[in-house]
């Protein structure tokens, strides 16, 4: 079993870029890899899957649990594909609570670290750097660097003088290149279904590492890891249902794999609608899922998509279980204000108004505890990251009592009334309890 995390002293190093090209030229090989996303990101896991052709998970150190981090590692290997993750952050980078880093998840699945350094504004300073972060912590291996955004053969060989007095291998040096630029927006980078290029860039970056990185000496770095483990051994959640509908476009996308997975092996099963193309859940589903997403960009076309909003009645009066989660919460609620000031009426299944016109950055890890069984029965770990305000919440229960990543109270979150629920908290996993 072989793997490798991508990381990274810093965000905008570049190591997403790195990451893609890597992926699509082991590809273009013939050579399987198994894509992962450190933390909770639900963005670039999109990316992962188109470079790489198979589904990325999320391996998220603080809010998943050790063994299942090992079981998704492993089951997503079984095959003999090597393992890539893409650290978020900077390598050392953890929640609030010091815990949670992608050095973690390196240390815990025993992965190679290859470090991936910003040389635009750095010459021989890179020398100190890679000392620094190769022996913070003598359970990381850090195998070796790229250097990226190197600016002339002048510029590189200064680089690689420095780098000789550690004995740190360089795996590749990049030059900086305008055309391997993502566009981004208030929650990341710009969802990979968006962009009408994107195999035409994912290949330009596969052709940049090529030319740049000694992909066979990369390889050798990649050696036997974590041990295997099955998946089947490790609790996970609950399906929401027997057969559940999961809103699936560019305004609900932001769906862990995992989640999804661990639903599927339970012998729940699983479809798939559009909203945005006026598409209604199945009429034979006893559950529907809304992830979260940016319906705040598309609530005109969701105020008027009249199959949708009709299908999700009709599973409503039925009695089937509806969950949101952050875009979905939203769209579950009664009205959704647009950056424009524009208010749209929503499906109004809970007394929620929202807006994306009154914006407040709401970040960070959650430890949350369901106030009832009727969804969850036991203490859970989330996310939390949107710009959306909340405007009023009316009469029904609420749904989690929540706190952040250190244990300070912040109070109820989200809302149910009857089989529908939802909140802004995106849920990683069930918490370990003591």
């Amino acid at each position: 079993m072989t793997g490798l995390l991508i990381a990274a002293p810093s965000s905008g190093s570049g190591k997403t870029t790195v990451t893609l090209g890597l992926m699509r030229a082991l590809r273009n090989r013939g050579i399987a890899s198994a894509p992962g996303k450190a933390g909770p990101d639900y963005i670039d896991p999109a990316f992962h899957t188109a470079a790489s052709g198979t589904a990325c998970l999320n391996y998220d150190p603080w809010a998943m649990r050790p063994d299942l981090l090992r079981a998704n590692a492993a089951a997503a290997t079984a095959d003999g594909a090597a393992l890539i993750i893409e650290a978020m952050m900077g390598l050392y980078d953890a929640a609030a609570d010091g815990t949670g880093s992608p050095a973690d998840l390196a240390a815990l699945l025993e992965l190679p670290v290859i470090l991936v350094v910003d040389c635009a504004r750095m010459a021989h300073s890179v020398a100190a750097l890679a000392r620094g972060f190769a022996g913070h912590r003598a359970d990381v291996h850090v195998a070796g660097v790229i250097l990226n955004k190197v600016g002339s053969d002048r510029h590189e060989t200064m680089l690689r003088d420095a780098l000789e007095t550690t004995a740190m291998p360089v795996f590749g040096v990049l030059r900086q290149n305008a055309s391997l630029q993502l566009p981004e927006r208030h929650l990341g980078l710009v969802q990979a279904g968006e962009h009408g290029e994107l195999n035409a860039f994912i290949e330009r970056a596969a052709m940049h590492v090529e030319q740049g990185c000694d992909l066979d000496a990369i390889l050798s770095a990649a050696r036997s890891a974590f041990p295997r483990g099955s998946s089947t051994d490790v609790l996970q959640l609950k399906p929401l249902g027997q057969k559940i509908a999961i809103a699936r476009d560019i305004a609900f996308a932001f769906c862990y794999e995992h989640l999804l997975s661990g639903w599927r092996k339970a012998g729940a099963e699983l479809s798939f609608f559009s909203p945005l193309a006026n598409e209604a859940p199945g009429e034979d589903v006893d559950a529907v899922y809304l992830p979260g997403g940016y319906p705040e960009l598309h609530a005109g076309i969701l105020a008027n998509a009249a199959q949708f909003r009709s299908g999700m009645t009709v599973a409503h009066d039925r009695g089937a279980r509806i969950f949101g989660e952050c875009g979905g919460y939203m769209v579950l609620g009664e009205t959704l204000v647009a950056a424009d000031g524009a208010g749209y009426e929503m499906l109004g299944f809970l007394p929620l108004a929202t807006s994306f016109a009154v914006r407040k950055r709401h970040l960070g890890y959650r430890r949350v505890r369901p106030l009832d069984t009727s969804f969850f029965d036991g203490p859970l770990m989330a996310h939390e990251f949107h710009y959306a305000s909340i405007l009023s919440e009316g009469d029904a229960e609420r749904l989690f009592d929540t706190t952040d990543a250190v244990g300070t109270p912040l109070g109820p979150a989200g809302l149910r009334r009857g089989q529908v629920a939802g909140s802004f908290m995106h849920i990683v996993d069930m918490a370990v309890v003591p």
